[in-house]
């Protein structure tokens, strides 16, 4: 008599629904790694300008302001029998893949710019394209009461990935070359892949589209077969108040992010001193301190004290280690006060955005939920691009002193914005809105 063993869904069973997500969101680290900070400090290291440096890092990150494209096309259109989302997150992953392997054989890249950004953009709109799917997969499968913590361990991997990919494709860079360094990348997303190809969003579905299994019925209650229906949704529960404003602090706290992430590597090797791989070591140990942190206590910290509360702590925090980083400039020689702002930073850093997520998770109708989730990365991500851009400005007019502080200023407009944010009351109009679509079934 022939037995099968099934593995549990996604749906069915926390542990594995915990393990996919945290997998997915170290793959979208490991290609981010390298791009956002690993790549800008061997630009820096090998005499590239800090407008070059900069372009690259606004190239890169246009297609996640554009994300918004493919996110209405993943609500639309789907393989219903091998889930609503997963057939998209396993074309982001091959996607992934393919990109990081044509960019690894870009020939002498710091010489050839043109073509080594459009190879960045490529592997950063796969990138984007993975985290579409994932978010919306995430959105549809995780349960409330597990969004926080789910989104620290998400989070919390993600950095991971990034110091991680930091770290090896560094090393990779100086021991042996660049194709080298990024075809180690296409190696580690190909294997992270292997974990949605064997997991299921719900019980009874396909693992594969000549695999036996069908559509279930909660998919298929979920799935909008029409564009009217999608932008009318969508314009519904985005034109709400609060949803306007958590969309302006996530523009506010991506973009100063970014800016504070593109800036260290260049302030670290062009003020400092120091070479790409003393950067990269120090950043990538901070980054996995900050990542570890998030992924056992950042959502806990959220699910105990309430996200609103925790989010006015870490914009504080961040504004007290920013002033402490520019204006003590009598300690930038020491590479353990650089290290230890480096950590601090990186730490809050996850914490704040494990929060902010976990409220734009709450916020999601659940019927757009790829398209509205997006909008709100998408608007982050434009923030992300606007920020990064005001690096060389600022800094052609101001000193390290002041370009550093830029950030804390940058942050304290969020922390203000914020205190007027009611997502307990933005929830209960998403419900409404809900019952409204039942009435007129």
């Amino acid at each position: 008599m022939k037995s099968t063993v099934s593995i549990p869904s996604l749906s069915d069973n926390t542990f594995f629904r915990y393990f996919n997500f945290i997998a997915l969101y170290f793959a979208q680290g490991i290609p981010e790694g390298m791009l956002s900070f690993g790549i800008p400090a061997w630009m820096a290291m090998n005499g590239n300008t800090p407008g070059e440096i900069a372009s690259f890092a606004i190239v890169c990150g246009i297609p996640w302001s554009f994300k918004f494209i493919v996110a209405p096309m993943m609500d639309r259109y789907t393989y219903l029998p091998m889930g609503r989302k997963r057939p998209w997150v396993l074309f982001g992953q091959l996607g992934l893949i393919a990109s990081c392997v044509a960019m690894a054989y870009v020939p002498d890249p710091l010489n050839n710019l043109t073509q080594f950004m459009i190879a960045g953009f490529v592997v950063s709109f796969f990138g984007a394209f993975q985290d579409v799917a994932t978010d919306g997969m995430a959105v549809d499968i995780i349960p409330v009461n597990q969004q926080a913590r789910a989104n620290g361990f998400m989070w919390g991997s993600k950095i991971i990935g990034v110091s991680t990919s930091l770290a090896l494709g560094t090393w990779l860079l100086n021991a042996y070359n660049f194709t080298t360094a990024i075809l180690m990348l296409a190696v580690m997303i190909g294997v992270i892949m292997l974990v949605p190809l064997f997991l299921r969003e719900r019980k009874g579905e396909k693992i594969l589209p000549w695999s036996p299994g069908t559509s279930s019925p909660e998919t298929k209650k979920l799935q909008l077969t029409s564009w009217s229906t999608i932008f009318k949704s969508l314009y519904s529960v985005f034109r709400l108040r609060n949803s306007v404003l958590l969309a302006i602090i996530l523009f506010i706290c991506q973009g100063s992010f970014n800016f504070m992430g593109t800036l260290l590597p260049i302030f670290t090797v062009k003020e400092l001193g120091w070479t790409n791989v003393s950067y990269s070591q120090f950043y990538a140990v901070a980054k996995l301190v900050g990542g570890i942190g998030g992924m056992l206590i950042g959502g806990i910290l959220i699910d105990k004290f309430g996200k609103k509360r925790m989010m006015n702590v870490y914009f504080l925090l961040l504004i007290l280690i920013n002033a402490a980083l520019a204006f003590l400039k009598m300690y930038w020689e020491s590479k353990t006060f650089i290290h230890g702002f480096m950590i601090m930073f990186n730490v809050i850093n996850v914490f704040a955005s494990i929060g902010i997520f976990a409220m734009a998770m709450q916020c999601c109708w659940k019927k757009v939920s790829a398209s509205q989730f997006t909008l709100y990365m998408t608007i982050g991500n434009l923030g992300r691009i606007a920020f990064v851009a005001m690096i060389g400005p600022i800094k052609a007019y101001f000193n390290w002193e002041f370009t550093i502080f830029a950030f804390a200023i940058m942050i304290a407009s969020a922390w203000l914005l914020i205190q007027f944010l009611d997502i307990d009351h933005h929830v209960s109009r998403v419900g409404d809105l809900e019952n409204k679509d039942l009435e007129q079934i």
